[in-house]
């Protein structure tokens, strides 16, 4: 049975960015003024409280979380309400041996015991029972995706087969040219500096913008050329930051990253790569149709419209006049592969000899890398973990599974979106 990765979903829910949170003790933050458990919004009759928006503040914070502040703290609590209003319906309920399990995993991602945890926690203003709503929620928003849609999602065979050819045909980055912003964020001005980060990666729409805030608040001495780095090598760049790097496209902004006494944005300009080795190898299906006349020839191709119809158009005909041809490029007659050459999936052409005519169709052109299944990695030595090849293409039931996940995802953000839509909800 396919493995269902829901886990990773259940994480990003938890920390709000998907990475291992970096739990760290902060400043106690003020409350905000006025009375805590004041209702700021109401879902469906369920109301969300001050409180509950100063300690879902304080909870991002301590993780170390993008927009850790009131308004996403505000909106981030409302879908909860939503998650858990949808779980009820479909009768999803969670028992104590699940939260404990889920604050045990949550503290663990931080490198800490449950109680070490819960101290920490303690000590920054946030009480047991928020993390609890918290781990809650996420658990019964993972049940409720498991139930009623993961069920509905499917993963069709030609999905998995153009990923396999848009992996094979998409260069493999080697260089990167990036762009630095430091932003100092010394103790007790953290919260400031989350604010400037946020504010920079949503005005940051091109090079010029971010170079100009570069020159306005990095702390390096690169702030001076507008945070501007030289084209580097890929593997020069720190393991952690690999695959963020790889995950964006040029013209784009990383999320604020946060380090010891800083936060860090990269914008990312260029990149350069290669193709793996025989990517720009083809292999040909195509049918080859001998008949007597061009006119025959060009009647046949007048009706025949896919691989499929020339069968059809063909099945009067003596068996050795069609020939059914899956070739690599180089094995094809260059007088034929210079034909072949031209043509899309189901397109025709005629080759007249000046006797004898041939009727070529091309059914479908692949990568070569697809012709054989990729081998699965093997462990060299007993109790190695299994390794590929730097080059070698992923396992097909490999990226089958990550096709569904991303839908199951898709399919999760708008099955919320559609509680939304119908949800009640009301601001005092």
């Amino acid at each position: 049975m396919r493995q269902i990765l829901l886990g990773a979903a259940m994480a990003a829910l938890l920390t709000g960015t998907g990475i291992v949170p970096d739990l760290v003790a902060h400043p106690a933050m003020a409350q905000s003024a006025g009375n805590p458990f004041q209702p700021v919004a109401y879902v469906n009759d369920s109301a969300v409280t001050r409180y509950e928006v100063d300690q879902r503040v304080r909870f991002m914070q301590i993780l170390r979380a993008p927009n850790a502040d009131r308004e996403s703290a505000e909106k981030a609590l409302i879908d909860d309400r939503l998650r858990n209003f949808a779980a009820k319906q479909a009768g999803i309920t969670v028992d104590d041996e699940q939260i404990q399990v889920g604050i045990e995993e949550f503290a663990s991602r931080g490198g800490l015991g449950v109680d070490e945890f819960v101290r920490l926690l303690g000590q920054n203003g946030v009480d047991r029972q928020t993390v609890e709503d918290f781990i809650v929620s996420g658990i019964l928003w993972r049940e409720y995706v498991r139930a009623r849609v993961s069920p509905l999602v499917r993963v069709g065979d030609a999905e998995v087969e153009q990923q396999m050819k848009n992996i094979i045909e998409t260069p493999e980055i080697t260089h990167v040219a990036m762009s630095e912003l430091i932003i100092p964020a010394p103790e007790g001005q953290e919260a400031q500096a989350r604010e400037l980060a946020d504010r920079i990666v949503q005005q940051s729409t091109s090079e010029a913008q971010f170079a100009a805030f570069a020159r306005q608040y990095s702390a390096t001495p690169s702030g001076e050329n507008g945070g501007r780095l030289p084209m580097m090598p890929l593997a020069n760049l720190p393991p952690s930051l690999r695959p963020i790097v790889q995950n964006m496209q040029p013209g784009q902004v990383s999320q604020p990253l946060e380090v010891q006494g800083a936060i860090v944005l990269f914008f990312l300009r260029e990149t350069r790569g290669t193709l793996r080795p025989g990517a720009t190898e083809q292999v040909l299906d195509y049918l080859k149709l001998r008949v007597a006349s061009a006119e025959e020839a060009a009647r046949i191709a007048a009706l025949a419209t896919t691989c499929e119809d020339l069968y059809v158009q063909a099945r009067n005909l003596p068996a050795e006049q069609l020939q059914h041809q899956t070739l690599t490029q180089g094995q094809i007659p260059s007088g034929e592969a210079v034909r072949l050459a031209v043509l899309d999936d189901n397109e025709s052409t005629i080759i007249n000899y000046g006797g004898a005519v041939e009727l070529l169709m091309l059914c479908k052109r692949s990568p070569a890398l697809l012709a054989n299944e990729p081998e699965a990695p093997v462990a060299t030595s007993p109790g190695e973990e299994p390794t590929a090849s730097g080059d070698a293409l992923p396992q097909r039931e490999d990226v089958r599974n990550q096709i569904y996940n991303r839908k199951v995802s898709e399919a999760a953000e708008s099955q919320l979106a559609e509680l939304r839509a119908n949800a009640v909800i009301r601001y005092p």
